[in-house]
């Protein structure tokens, strides 16, 4: 039981507590701004207008502007990737809890859908309320121009209710968007609709200045619910008659009604979501200011390689890249779109002998067929024979590189890396760098397990797994490297019958990999060790393979769960 509880500590324990803190964050602010307004004085007649809907609608504001500042920390890519790569960040904790910035994105992503909902039901309950309950003794405090308007006009006609309904409109599109099945089906939906974020903040600003809500300015000199005595007596009656919040009946039936020096004074409040959003905002603008200065210049493709699975290699060149295996970049081809960035992972990075580096595309989807027609114009789908092929080709830039979990290998004495079909890209540049020289790294042992339906696919870095399994041998460690390679589709008996690959002949099998086995199998042999687990594939292996990091028991091994994530 100790050692599972360690185990669930290792992988769940931070972002739980991040978690926490979020949200108790956010039911205080929620809570501190509903009291504020339920019990304030300065919004008691607002308050005896509008009810619960004036407390809900705010609450949910002040909510609402925490995330909205928030939503954008996650995706200033270069400070989570310079932040990684400094030693400000030097607990592996830490970096591991910069990994999960995608899922709190989409946390607060979730909870502005939310907050949102809540908030713009409380308004329209208070639209129609500063219809029906229309002030004759305090015009200044309505937002209807008279008793009885029709609340859609109010909604229609006034600042706050337009770019609330544009607001909505603009939420509701990067929502449905941001689904899975969209993004996975047409990814070109989600990256227009989700760049809208940019007019939702300049929506959000002006929607704050409409002044719908307004306190009373002299509280002191027209304490809430006091008699004026100019006031006719019917208004009179029906302000005193309210109880004073925070007196008895019997208080209420002794205490003398107090006489008001001055009329009530209301005015809106100063806007202050700007003062949420604005510092995030700038951060944001200026890290992208900085992107798309580094990236303006296009890079210089030096070949490209047809592999078998539609699968394309490209290699580049660009002066002063720098990058770590592991990390990945955005690329952008303007024959294909001039707005769309799509992340590869690196496969190769930049090295003291070799300036190039290189990415493995799978087609699948409209961008990647037009990019691989524009790469292969005369050739046909069918053709999978691995090929080099020299043509002027589309001008290409990269942003990046940024950083990801998978740059934790190195800091592991054991790792496991495990991939799923074209998962294996973020693993082939570390496999690279072990090729250049493994002794620089605290790695000592790393299993490598490769899942593939197709058999073709291990073609792929076939001669980078035998040239590392070479080198190893060579230098007398033939245990660095454990291959496990798994073929699932049964139909396809055969195995990798040429003879420079015959080191991977033998550790191919035919079916599912048994995780559960496995796992005993580098417990055993890593007894009392952290073991750093890193998958990139379906999300049926990730789910088994953290499911068992957090339950594994035996040994006395902790395994670390480390999901591959583009933010």
């Amino acid at each position: 039981m100790g050692l599972v509880l360690r185990s669930w500590v290792a992988n769940e324990a931070g972002k739980h507590c991040l978690l926490v803190v979020w949200l108790a964050v956010s039911v205080w602010l929620f809570w501190r701004t509903f009291s504020l307004y339920s019990s304030g004085p300065q919004y008691y007649y607002l308050h005896q207008m509008l009810g619960l809907g004036l407390c809900l609608s705010r609450g949910s504001a002040s909510v609402l502007n925490l995330n909205c500042s928030l939503v954008l920390l996650p995706m200033c890519r270069s400070l989570l990737t310079a932040l990684r790569g400094t030693h400000q960040v030097n607990s592996r904790k830490a970096r591991r809890l910069l990994d999960k910035s995608k899922s709190f994105h989409v946390v607060c992503g979730v909870a502005i859908c939310v907050l949102s909902v809540v908030h713009v039901s409380a308004h329209l309950v208070n639209a129609v309320r500063f219809s029906v309950r229309y002030s004759d003794d305090f015009p200044a405090l309505n937002l209807a121009q008279h008793r009885g308007q029709d609340p859609r006009v109010l909604i229609l006609t006034t600042v706050p209710g337009i770019t609330g309904v544009l607001l909505v409109l603009i939420l509701f599109l990067m929502f449905t968007a941001s689904s899975y099945s969209i993004r996975v089906c047409n990814y070109e939906i989600f990256w227009y609709t989700h760049n809208l974020f940019i007019l939702f903040y300049v929506i959000l600003m002006v929607h704050v200045v409409g002044g719908a809500v307004k306190y009373q300015t002299n509280v002191e000199a027209h304490p809430p619910g006091c008699i004026w005595a100019n006031r006719s007596k019917a208004s009179s009656d029906m302000w005193s008659n309210q109880e004073p919040q925070g007196e008895t009946e019997e208080e209420s039936k002794v205490a003398s009604p107090i006489v008001c020096r001055e009329d009530a004074h209301f005015q809106p409040h100063f806007p202050q979501t700007w003062l949420w959003v604005l510092a995030p905002l700038c951060l944001y603008c200026v890290e992208r200011l900085y992107r798309c200065i580094r990236g303006s210049a296009p890079v210089t493709v030096v070949s490209v390689i047809r592999h078998p699975c539609d699968v394309i290699e490209v290699r580049m060149l660009k002066s002063g890249f720098k990058a770590w295996p592991g990390q990945y970049i955005l690329l952008n081809c303007p024959s294909v779109s001039s707005f769309e960035n799509h992340a590869f992972t690196l496969t190769a990075c930049p090295t003291q002998n070799k300036e190039t580096f290189g990415i493995h595309i799978r087609v699948v989807g409209d961008w990647t067929e037009c990019f691989s027609h524009l790469l292969f114009p005369e050739l046909e789908h069918s053709e999978i024979l691995p090929m080099m092929h020299q043509r002027r080709y589309p001008k290409l830039y990269v942003d990046g590189p940024f950083g990801t979990p998978s740059e934790e290998v190195f800091n592991y004495e054991v790792s496991v890396c495990v991939a799923g079909g074209i998962g294996v890209t973020p693993f082939a540049s570390i496999l690279h760098a072990l090729l250049d020289g493994c002794s620089q790294y605290k790695l000592r042992r790393l299993y490598f397990v490769w899942v593939c339906r197709d058999l073709q696919c291990f073609y792929w870095f076939a001669e980078l797994l035998c040239g590392l399994h070479h080198k190893l041998w060579e230098e007398n460690r033939p245990d660095y490297l454990n291959i496990r390679l798994f073929l699932t589709n049964t139909q396809q008996l055969q195995g990798l019958t040429e003879e420079k690959y015959r080191p991977l002949s033998s550790r191919l099998v035919i079916g599912r990999p048994r995780w559960n086995l496995l796992f005993q199998e580098i417990g055993r042999s890593n007894q009392h060790k952290k073991v750093g687990v890193f998958c990139c594939g379906p999300k049926g292996i990730s789910r088994e393979l953290h499911k068992l990091c957090n339950s594994f028991s035996t040994s006395g091994t902790v395994f670390e769960y480390n999901k591959e994530s583009f933010s």
